[in-house]
């Protein structure tokens, strides 16, 4: 029988009932079949291949990336895309050489004065405290102390009795600002028991340091053993002290258990490791040999 143009053969070898058949299409389905080929032939032969004009006539009517067209199913895919090529426009990397006939160039302004920035209408104060054991070397030196500050640096200088300390203030005739706390490092050098001509090098020079410690900070020590600790770092007659200060280019104080260092920054480092090995128990002849070798080093620096 035929049914809807296919006609189902059951091959004379099959035994009836058997659940194997062959479906053998009609003419009517080959018909079909045949069309849409033709069709889709068609389609492709009509279809103009896309030209290099072409694509600028796309990109001014409908512009660049997908376009969408729902109802156009013969050109768009099955989501309704449509793909074209998109014109990119050349990029032209421009070189341009500065000549050195610019029309403005940077402008340099030379530093301000303390009188133009306006600083010294305010007035500024330091104020140095003096320990009791440093009153009676400040009373002997005083005019030797307060000289280059008030000669050279323009300051004012007083000692403040009630205070029992050394107050400086900067006056209209002061320079540079920074003068107020060079003088103060150089009273407070003063103060920790380093003389007046050692101490007067932190106004001369800018890369000059302070620093202190204690005996302590490095290995705790009490009583009798403190004191010949300390006997240890100043030796016979101060001996291991200048040592250490002529091979380091420092200055050293001992005020009881606490070490104060006058020197730049690398000098200060060598006479504190100097110093350290002695406070941890090191024999001052090995303390002089590594000062030896150090005292070489700088000599062949300079």
């Amino acid at each position: 029988q035929a049914i809807a143009g296919q006609i189902d053969h059951t091959h004379p070898l099959e035994p009836s009932g058997s659940r194997f058949r062959r479906v053998v299409p009609g003419v009517a389905g080959m018909a079909a079949k045949a069309a849409q080929v033709a069709a889709a032939t068609k389609q492709a032969v009509e279809t103009p291949i896309p030209m290099d004009d072409d694509d600028a006539d796309l990109a001014d009517d409908q512009g660049y990336g997908p376009v969408r067209r729902k109802n156009d199913k013969s050109v768009a895919n099955a989501d309704g895309i449509v793909f074209r090529p998109a014109e990119v426009e050349d990029v032209v990397i421009e070189v341009v050489e500065e000549d050195d006939d610019a029309p403005y160039s940077k402008p340099e302004f030379a530093a301000l004065t303390p009188k133009q920035q306006g600083g010294n209408k305010l007035k500024q104060l330091r104020r140095v405290p003096v320990p009791a054991h440093r009153l009676t070397p400040l009373k002997a030196q005083w005019m030797t102390l307060i000289s280059p500050l008030v000669e050279h640096m323009k300051l004012q200088v007083r000692m403040n009795t009630k205070r029992r300390a050394v107050e400086i203030r900067n006056s209209n005739e002061t320079e540079d600002i920074g003068y107020l706390q060079k003088a103060a490092d150089y009273f407070k050098a003063f103060m920790l028991g380093f003389d007046q001509t050692d101490a007067v090098a932190l106004l001369r020079l800018d890369d000059l340091f302070v620093e202190s410690f204690e005996v302590k900070d490095v290995k705790r020590l009490q009583g009798d053993h403190l004191s010949r600790c300390i006997g240890r770092i100043a030796g016979k007659d101060g001996k291991t002290k200048y040592a250490i200060e002529n091979s380091t280019r420092t200055r050293i104080s001992l005020n009881d258990d606490k070490v104060h260092i006058l020197g730049s920054f690398a000098n200060i480092r060598l006479a504190r490791d100097a110093i350290c090995n002695l406070i941890l128990g090191s024999a001052p002849g090995k303390v002089y040999t590594k000062l030896r070798t150090v005292s070489k080093r700088l000599q062949e620096r300079l």
